[in-house]
């Protein structure tokens, strides 16, 4: 059975973060991929957390997954 994931989107801020469903991926990162768009780690800076990933698996709890920007998709802070 595939799994089901939420994807909360983080990119504007926690206030009003929309929520995707995707029905089926084959990991958290994918999930995320595929509702925003983004190529997203699991670690990362606070400042660039994108999305919180909720999934669940046949018999087990829900697990959540915090997905950051990769540095290398940071902005250039260089001038």
């Amino acid at each position: 059975m595939p799994t089901h994931f939420r994807v909360v989107d983080l990119r504007s801020g926690p206030e009003a973060a929309p929520e995707l469903h995707i029905p089926a991926a084959k990991s958290p990162e994918d999930a995320a991929r595929l509702a925003l768009g983004e190529g997203l780690v699991r670690s990362g800076h606070r400042d660039d957390l994108r999305a919180r990933v909720y999934f669940q698996q046949e018999g087990q709890p829900t697990t959540m997954v915090r997905l950051y920007r990769r540095v290398e998709d940071r902005p250039s802070t260089s001038g």
